[in-house]
Parts: structure tokens; C-alpha cells; sequence
């Protein structure tokens, strides 16, 4: 196993650096590189088997890196895994709770392995959800179970919080209140949030960065602000039919036909301007593109470079 040792800033939450983790032949993370802000919302964004749980695995501690290295607030999470998972509230995309327990004896149970455990915040969160403290686990809905956990994760006041899609399977409702509400509030009180999620509209609504990850890969990873700044989605109109797709000077993807052209372009407006004049066309319409837009033309142009 090939590691770098060399750790990190203790104040910032996370760095990835240069992980690869293989499971036999099975490549499922390539070169993954990641710095996780203080006090900001991350988003990880990528297709179910993407690899977003196998990174988040790594930054808890459970996997060890075939190569490269992992560092939370400046330690190491595999040899350090206590003083590591004290410091951070974690939900797992499958909900793990014990059934035979009731939600108030859960939470007795945990509130012992966190001296900084709130009681008020608990209770605070017991009212926000309408959770019945002396409900059995089994007898939860998925969306109920998704509040216990989060409350249980949450109730400590964590530096970082690990969300692995938060929102998978809930109501509407739910996921409104597990993303806008405590995620938001959460990144506001000064500590952090890194959720994955293939939800790309509700990370668009959340989150300050975002890594894209596709096939263990990572096809971008920036500020949301960078992100939208940094793509247009353009009509071009010619005059007369074009035979084949018009080359654009970092063209992610291009659609149309004939006389129209549908182009996402990494690149600033002006210059696009400049590209389609070169070319004979006009931009007859331009917008942001949604964070849905950008990620599958960074995956088909991952796919095509390849």
C-alpha cells in the first residue's frame, strides 16, 4: 500500500490527497483529490456507484486508502479514529438503528459517547421532526427514521456533519427540512456539512462547493459561485444549415440541427461571443446552465476523452 503521511491543517475538516482504492480489480476510486472548507456546505454529486460512499468511508475511517492519504482536522482517521469520530455527526445512507430501541432510549445511549451531547438541542429537534420519543425504532416510517438518525447525529453540535443521500426515498417535506432547514443552519452556526447526494436540484439549492464524481473519478470540484459563473449555455443561429455540430473553443456538449445549436461552454460570455462570430452565428439566446446541465456534459466529455 503506497500512503502520503503528511497531514494537514488541523482547522480544516478535510483534505483528500491523491486517493485510489481499489476492491480486488475493481478501481473505484482514481486520484481523488478534495479540501473540504471550514464552516461550508459540500456537496458530492455523482451517480449511484460513483464512489461518493466509498470517499465518505474513507474520511470516517473505515476504509484504508490503496494510495494517497486522508486528513480530518489534521489527523489521520484510521489511526486516530476515536479523536476523529468525536468531532464529527454522521447518517449513513441506510439508516442503521437498532429496532428494539425506543427513540428516547437511543438516546440515552448515545448521549453517553459525547460529553458535548445538548440536551436542549435534542429536544429542540425531537419538536422540529414531531417525533414521539417513546416510538420503537421498527415502527418508524423511512422519513421518521431519517429524522431520528440526523438527531442523533446532530445533537452534539459536530465540526463536521457526514450526510450520504440525506434525502434518498423521503417526501418532499422531509427532504425540504433535512436540506434547507438543518444543513443550512448547521453551515451557518460555523461548522460543516459534506453530503452526497444524485439529487443534482438539491445540491444546486444548498451547497457552496461541489465535487463531481463519476466512475471513482472527479470531473469537477469547485465553488458553486465558480461553477456558475464558469458555464453558459448558448443558442447559436446561422444563416444557413450547418452539416455538423459547429466547433466551439471549450464546448462541453453540443445539440441542434440545421440552422440551431444548442452549446454548453466552460468559458465566459465574451469570449463565446467572439467563438460564434468566428464561426458565422449568433447567439440568439444565453443562460446558466442547472448543476443537472453541467455535470452530464462533463460526464459524456469524460466519457469521449477516455
Amino acid at each position: 500500500m503506497k500512503s502520503d503521511n503528511v497531514l494537514h491543517d488541523k482547522d480544516v475538516p478535510a483534505v483528500v490527497k491523491g486517493l485510489s482504492r481499489r476492491f480486488g480489480r475493481k478501481l473505484a476510486l482514481d486520484d481523488v483529490s478534495v479540501e473540504v472548507p471550514k464552516g461550508r456546505v459540500y456537496g458530492l454529486v455523482g451517480e449511484n456507484g460513483a464512489g461518493k460512499t466509498t470517499l465518505i468511508k474513507h474520511i470516517l475511517g473505515l476504509l484504508v486508502p490503496t494510495a494517497g492519504s486522508v486528513s480530518v482536522f489534521g489527523m489521520n482517521p484510521v489511526t486516530e479514529p476515536e479523536r476523529v469520530l468525536a468531532r464529527i455527526g454522521y447518517l449513513s445512507e441506510n439508516r442503521d438503528l437498532p429496532n428494539w430501541m425506543r427513540i428516547s432510549e437511543l438516546i440515552r445511549f448515545t448521549r453517553a459517547f459525547y460529553p458535548d451531547w445538548s440536551r436542549d438541542y435534542a429536544e429542540e429537534l425531537l419538536k422540529m421532526f414531531d417525533l414521539d420519543p417513546s416510538t420503537k425504532v421498527k415502527n418508524l416510517s423511512r422519513g421518521e427514521r431519517a429524522q431520528t438518525g440526523l438527531l442523533i447525529a446532530l445533537a452534539h453540535r459536530p465540526e463536521l456533519l457526514v450526510l450520504d443521500e440525506p434525502s434518498s426515498g423521503l417526501d418532499p417535506v422531509v427532504r425540504r427540512d433535512i436540506l434547507s432547514a438543518v444543513i443550512r443552519t448547521t453551515a451557518d452556526e460555523g461548522r460543516t456539512v459534506l453530503f452526497s447526494s444524485h439529487l443534482l436540484d438539491e445540491v444546486d439549492r444548498v451547497a457552496d462547493y461541489v465535487t463531481m464524481i463519476h466512475k471513482g473519478r472527479v470531473v469537477l470540484s469547485a465553488s458553486m459561485d465558480d461553477i456558475r459563473e464558469g458555464h453558459r449555455l448558448v443558442t447559436l443561429r446561422f444563416s444557413t444549415p450547418q452539416q455538423a455540430a459547429p466547433k466551439i473553443p471549450d464546448a462541453l456538449s453540443c445539440e441542434g440541427a440545421d440552422e440551431e445549436w444548442t452549446v454548453l461552454c466552460n468559458g465566459r460570455l465574451d469570449a463565446l461571443k467572439a467563438s460564434a462570430e468566428a464561426i458565422g452565428a449568433v447567439i440568439v439566446d444565453e443562460r446558466t446552465p442547472s448543476l443537472e446541465d453541467i455535470f452530464v456534459a462533463r460526464v459524456r466529455a469524460s466519457r469521449q476523452a477516455r
